[in-house]
C-alpha cells in the first residue's frame, strides 16, 4: 500500500510539470543547436513521466539577434515562453523573470551557452521524482582546465561566504540546478530584491542532492564572464547573502587592536628598561597610514551592505519586460479549445 501512495505521490508531482529557465545573453549562434539537444532531453520525459515541460529563454538585453532566433525557434514537441528584458539586468533578474514566469510547478534552472548538459536532466528528475529530492544541484567535477588564479578567486568565494554561515553553500555548485513545486514556492516566498540564487537555493533547505558533471566547452562564442565580472559577482553574492565581510571587519580591527597594544608595550619596555628613545615620526606615519587604509576600506565594505538596504527600501521592480510570447506545443495547442487558449499579451512593459 505505502507503493501504491509513493506511485500516486509521484504523478502528482510529475502532473505539475516542469519548466526549464534558460537566460541567455548574446547566444544567437549557438541557441538553435542548444534548443534541439534541450527538446531532445526533454520529449522522453513527457512520454515516459507523463510530465508536461515548457521552455522559458530569458533574453538579458542582448546585444545581437539572440531573441529574434529564440521566438524562431520551433515548438512542435515542448511549448515555448520567450521573455525579453528591457535592458540588461544581470542573470540572477533575468532567473528571477523565469521563476516568476513559469507556468509548470517544478523549475530546472540552466545555461544557454552549451555547458550545461541537456543530457542531464533526466537524471536530474530522477532524482526528484523517484528519490523525493527537492533540490537536485549539480557541480562541476573539477576546474583543471581553468587558470590557477581563478580557482583561488573561486576557492577564496566559497571559503569567505561559507565562513560562519549555518547552511554552507556547496563549492562548485552552479545555477544548474532543479526544484521541486515546494522549493519552488519556498523560493517564492523570499522577500528580498537583491537575489543570490545560488545562497537561496541552499538556504530553503529540504532535500538536497548533487550530482558532478563535466561541463562541455562553449559551441559558440565566448563568455562574457571575465574577471572583473566575476569580482562584481562575487561582491555581489557576499553582500546580498553573507554578513562575512562585516565579520573580517571585526576580526581586522581585533587584530590591529592587539598588534597596536603589544607595540604600545614594547616601546614601554624599551624606554623604561634601556632608555631607548623611539623615533616618532616614520612609525606614526606608518601608524596613520594602515589604519586610515584599513578604515576606508571598512566604510566601502558597510557602504555596500547601505546600498543593498536602499535598494531594498526603495522597492524597484526587479526587471522589466519589453516582449513577452507563449507558443504551446503542436499537440497541445490541437488539443485545447479556442476559448481556452491563453490570450497573447500585447507588447508593453511590466514588471517584478
Amino acid at each position: 500500500m505505502a507503493n501504491g501512495v509513493r506511485e500516486r505521490s509521484r504523478r502528482d508531482e510529475a502532473s505539475g510539470g516542469l519548466s526549464v529557465v534558460v537566460p541567455v545573453y548574446n547566444e544567437a549562434d549557438g541557441l538553435p543547436l542548444f534548443h534541439e539537444r534541450l527538446v531532445a532531453a526533454l520529449v522522453p520525459l513527457q512520454a515516459a513521466r507523463g510530465l508536461p515541460a515548457e521552455i522559458v529563454y530569458v533574453n538579458d538585453g542582448s546585444r545581437d539577434d539572440t531573441y529574434a532566433i529564440a521566438r524562431a525557434l520551433p515548438a512542435s514537441a515542448v511549448a515555448v515562453q520567450t521573455l525579453s528584458l528591457s535592458r540588461n539586468f544581470g542573470k540572477e533578474a533575468a532567473l528571477m523573470a523565469g521563476l516568476d514566469h513559469a507556468r509548470h510547478q517544478a523549475i530546472l534552472f540552466m545555461d544557454g551557452d552549451g555547458q550545461h548538459p541537456p543530457a542531464l536532466i533526466p537524471a536530474l528528475v530522477g532524482y526528484w521524482l523517484d528519490d523525493g529530492y527537492d533540490v537536485v544541484f549539480t557541480a562541476k567535477a573539477h576546474r583543471d582546465s581553468e587558470s590557477l588564479a581563478r580557482r583561488l578567486m573561486v576557492r577564496s568565494f566559497y571559503w569567505l561566504i561559507n565562513w560562519g554561515a549555518r547552511q554552507r553553500i556547496p563549492e562548485d555548485a552552479g545555477d544548474f540546478r532543479l526544484l521541486s513545486p515546494r522549493a519552488v514556492a519556498a523560493l517564492k516566498r523570499l522577500p528580498e530584491r537583491n537575489r543570490f540564487f545560488k545562497g537561496l537555493a541552499t538556504w530553503i533547505g529540504f532535500r538536497q542532492k548533487r550530482v558532478d558533471y563535466e561541463p562541455a566547452p562553449r559551441a559558440h562564442g565566448a563568455t562574457s564572464w571575465n574577471v572583473r565580472a566575476l569580482l562584481g559577482l562575487s561582491i555581489e553574492g557576499l553582500t546580498s547573502f553573507s554578513v562575512a565581510p562585516l565579520r573580517v571587519a571585526s576580526a581586522l580591527g581585533a587584530v590591529l587592536a592587539v598588534a597596536a597594544f603589544f607595540f604600545g608595550l614594547q616601546i614601554l619596555f624599551e624606554t623604561v628598561v634601556f632608555g631607548q628613545s623611539v623615533p616618532g615620526y616614520p612609525s606614526l606615519l606608518i601608524g596613520i597610514m594602515v589604519l586610515g587604509g584599513v578604515q576606508l576600506m571598512m566604510i566601502g565594505v558597510m557602504g555596500e551592505y547601505i546600498g543593498k538596504i536602499l535598494s531594498e527600501l526603495k522597492g524597484r521592480p526587479v526587471y522589466f519586460i519589453a516582449d513577452h510570447e507563449t507558443r504551446p506545443a503542436v499537440q497541445e495547442a490541437t488539443e485545447r479549445q479556442p476559448s481556452d487558449q491563453d490570450p497573447t499579451p500585447p507588447p508593453g512593459v511590466t514588471g517584478a
